[in-house]
């Protein structure tokens, strides 16, 4: 009987010692997968996976990723005495944000990866727009939206359609549709709202957008260096008369109910007191609005196209304006066809292709101003043109 006994329990001490080994090779099991498994997020991987997340998940990343870069900016400016990077936390209907500022003095714009133009595609691009990839395609080519590198600020009716136009033709650009006008009419809405409204790229390529009006709008400049001192800034101006005609040729096209005259919209007595309370007249004194952005950015970080040479000659603009950005020359004079019914080149984005023209507004006629009211305004604007063509060493030829 007791040789019994001590065969059970022989038998069930073996088979407890089982069970127990078991128990802990699973918990050891568990606690191992939890952590190998444990799933550690880059900003990167967030975007590319934001199917399987909590929609709260990328931005409290971001905030976090954000607030790092404040305090860095700060003791960055305990450091220098730069009064001009902007900390203050805005509000958008009750709701605290800060503007998320990227760069500090020559960063570009993106906060994981700077244009690189060692990675420009010399030898051409076959598959610059991007448009209609899907994710996974995305996910390998690495393609994220970045705030712009280059800014087209103005001027309006000076060109600044076409340049753009002109500029998407480059495999290494990738640009915006509509006109942001964040840094004008929306900033209140932050600087990831304007980060969305800018097209994905590659690191090889870099992003511009343009606003005319952020050339003549006082706190643009401020703005814009708060988001990157280093930015690059182009500005395509033409002859201010000009200019003034061919903006109030647009507003009569898009208004029927205007009445008005060029003469008695431009002069206070309709005759030769210019009325410089009219935006019209305003936008064309240039030498008072680049006073204001040379506050903030140096002269060579500014590109001043002439809008007429444009018109006339753009392959020796475009060459100009590809060294200025940095870019491989891939645009010249044999990318462009004159358009003889128009008045007005076309772009040719491969040799072979047909040339693409811009809409049927471009090139529009004037109206028919008179001597007097012209020489009027070219007496008024003659003091601010010679300011100018001083300030940017340029002899633009307007009378």
């Amino acid at each position: 009987m007791r040789n019994l006994y001590s065969g059970l329990i022989f038998r069930n001490f073996r088979k407890i010692k089982l069970y127990f080994g078991l128990c802990f090779l699973f918990c050891v099991i568990f606690v191992l997968s939890g952590y190998f498994g444990e799933t550690r997020y880059s900003e990167g991987s967030l975007l590319s996976n934001s199917n399987a997340l909590d929609p709260g998940t990328l931005k409290d990343f971001q905030n976090r990723r954000h607030n790092r870069n404040l305090q860095f900016l700060y003791s960055q400016e305990l450091l220098t005495g730069n009064k001009k990077i902007d900390l203050k936390v805005k509000t958008n209907k009750g709701i605290p944000i800060s503007p998320r500022i990227f760069t500090y003095k020559n960063d570009f714009l993106n906060e994981d990866e700077s244009f690189n133009e060692n990675k420009l595609n010399i030898g051409g691009n076959k598959a610059t727009d991007y448009t209609n990839l899907n994710s996974d395609e995305k996910k390998i080519k690495n393609l994220t939206k970045k705030l712009p590198h280059a800014i087209i600020i103005g001027v309006k009716k000076g060109g600044t359609r076409a340049l753009l136009e002109f500029l998407r033709a480059h495999p290494n650009v990738r640009a915006t549709g509509p006109e942001p006008h964040f840094f004008d009419k929306n900033y209140e809405k932050g600087l990831e709202w304007y980060r969305n409204l800018m097209p994905e790229s590659d690191s090889s390529q870099l992003t511009i957008e343009k606003t005319p009006g952020y050339f003549i709008t006082k706190d643009v400049p401020n703005r814009i260096y708060n988001m990157s001192s280093a930015v690059k800034l182009i500005i395509v101006v033409r002859d201010p008369v000009t200019r003034a005609i061919s903006d109030f040729a647009q507003i009569a096209s898009k208004s029927p109910k205007v009445h008005s005259s060029f003469e008695a919209m431009m002069f206070k007595d309709n005759i030769t007191t210019v009325d410089t309370s009219r935006t019209l007249i305003k936008i064309g004194m240039y030498s008072k609005h680049l006073e204001r952005w040379l506050d903030y950015f140096p002269l060579e970080q500014f590109h001043i196209v002439n809008g007429e040479n444009l018109v006339t000659d753009p392959g020796t603009e475009l060459i100009k304006i590809q060294e200025f950005l940095g870019l491989p020359i891939k645009i010249t004079d044999k990318n462009f066809h004159f358009n003889q019914t128009r008045g007005f080149p076309c772009i040719r984005k491969k040799l072979n292709k047909r040339p693409h023209c811009l809409d049927e507004t471009k090139g529009r006629k004037h109206p028919y101003i008179n001597s007097e009211s012209i020489q009027s305004l070219q007496a008024f604007f003659k003091p601010y043109n010679r300011k100018f063509s001083k300030m940017v060493g340029q002899d633009f030829g307007w009378s």
